[in-house]
């Protein structure tokens, strides 16, 4: 008998009928002999009309208490979740995060995970429950407080919870029918990737991808869990996420060259301008950034001018972030010693990522020409090994994604590829 951790998203449990779905899908797990824990979001939009409800009653709600208010929708999905099996005449608990013994520092809305204590769920399970788990939620170690782990955080209760049970896979099911070579919603040629390795798909969550939150593969990764990303609205195999290749049927899948085009709009950037050339000036900006607890992305420095020694910094980082990233700056102009700030959240970046990039020559080159050919301007470039990544006018970034798609062969000959749920999640 194996261990199976499920994950459904809002898209998959946005009603009535989407949750006896789920429940079936679940039950069929169980019958073909898997222990089976489940984990669950919140119903379709629930958690943006939380969000707003507490913003016309607060402008700038409490962090604990929206954190209470937010796990609501979890739960709701939980309970009737654990219903719809019970319907079905399966046996079916549900539980809270903190119920299932996820333990979080004590950072309300983005908390990070500690540690995951599952003697509840393991001991449901044991006596021939499905356990029902509420995602995106803990509890904190310190204060004990219900914490929240940060939009798409289920995906990380999930594999959490399957690092700790020692589970054989942990499926993510979505609304598309796998990982593609880019968003289908953009690119409708995309292909689906049967297989892509935990670096990759790594690169192209951290830079737009919305298939699957970073962090949750990044857990997955250390933990060395499987991941199969796949369809709750169709039977179709999916995209696996590992260490290694996966076996199907008699042959082997390959890594690509290029695993696929991610892109991203929510991130704007911010230019230091006048910053003095000398040591411990870029120290003194990014040490201010990190006191305020916002994580940048990229970072380009200008040649310094020599006639006046200044030189300018950008960086980019998440809208959300824009306005308080500016108010720190600001409140520490005197100490940088800089001239003015200047703001621009009319960004998307692009980002090309593959393994193989690392010993194929010309890559860099075909995808510069691929958005030339497009009429895109660059404006930053940042690289790793098996990524590059632009930043290019916001409105520029759809025509750059099916430009460089196209050029890499990455078009699919097949029927287009389908968003069943129509956000991509």
């Amino acid at each position: 008998m194996g261990l199976v951790v499920q994950k459904y998203g809002g898209s998959s449990v946005a009603d009535a009928e989407g949750i006896k779905r789920v429940a079936k899908r679940i039950v069929e797990a169980k019958k073909n002999g898997n222990q089976v824990v489940a984990v669950v979001s919140a119903m379709g939009d629930t958690t943006d009309e939380l969000i707003d409800l507490a913003e016309q009653v607060s402008p700038i709600p409490a962090g604990r208490e929206l954190d209470m208010l937010l796990t609501a929708g979890e739960r709701i999905s939980m309970a009737l979740l654990a219903m719809a099996i019970k319907n079905l005449g399966h046996e079916a608990q549900s539980f809270t995060g903190s119920q299932a013994g996820v333990i979080t520092d004590s950072v309300h809305n983005k908390a990070r995970i500690i540690d995951v204590t599952p003697g509840r769920i393991r001991t449901s399970v044991d006596e021939g429950n499905i356990a029902i788990v509420a995602g995106f939620q803990g509890v904190s170690q310190d204060s004990k407080d219900i914490t929240t782990l940060g939009r798409g955080g289920s995906d990380t209760t999930a594999v959490a919870l399957a690092a700790a049970l020692d589970a054989d896979v942990c499926e993510i099911y979505t609304d598309v029918d796998g990982v593609f070579t880019a968003d289908p919603r953009v690119v409708k040629k995309a292909k689906k990737i049967d297989w892509i390795s935990f670096e990759d798909m790594l690169e192209l969550a951290a830079n737009g991808s919305k298939v699957l939150l970073h962090r949750c593969v990044e857990y997955a990764r250390r933990y060395d869990i499987p991941i199969h990303v796949r369809s709750s609205f169709s039977g179709l195999k999916g995209t696996w996420v590992s260490s290694e290749p996966i076996e199907q049927g008699d042959k082997q899948v390959e890594q690509a060259i290029i695993s696929g085009v991610a892109h991203d709009t929510s991130e704007a950037k911010i230019t230091v301008v006048g910053v003095p050339d000398k040591p411990g000036e870029a120290a003194a900006i990014f040490r201010t950034i990190a006191d305020a607890e916002i994580n940048i992305d990229m970072i380009v420095q200008n040649v310094s001018a020599a006639a006046t020694g200044l030189t300018d910094i950008s960086f980019t980082l998440p809208k959300a972030e824009g306005r308080k990233a500016i108010d720190a700056l600001e409140k520490n102009r005197s100490g940088i010693g800089f001239d003015s700030l200047r703001y621009d959240d009319q960004i998307g970046k692009i980002s090309l990522v593959g393994a193989g990039m690392k010993t194929n020559p010309g890559v860099t080159a075909d995808f510069f020409k691929a958005l030339s050919d497009a009429g895109v301007n660059i404006e930053l470039i940042s690289t790793s090994e098996i990524r590059i990544s632009v930043v290019t006018r916001k409105d520029d970034v759809n025509e750059a994604v099916r430009a460089v798609h196209t050029a890499f062969g990455l078009d699919s000959d097949s029927d287009e590829a389908v968003v069943y749920g129509g956000t991509g999640r």
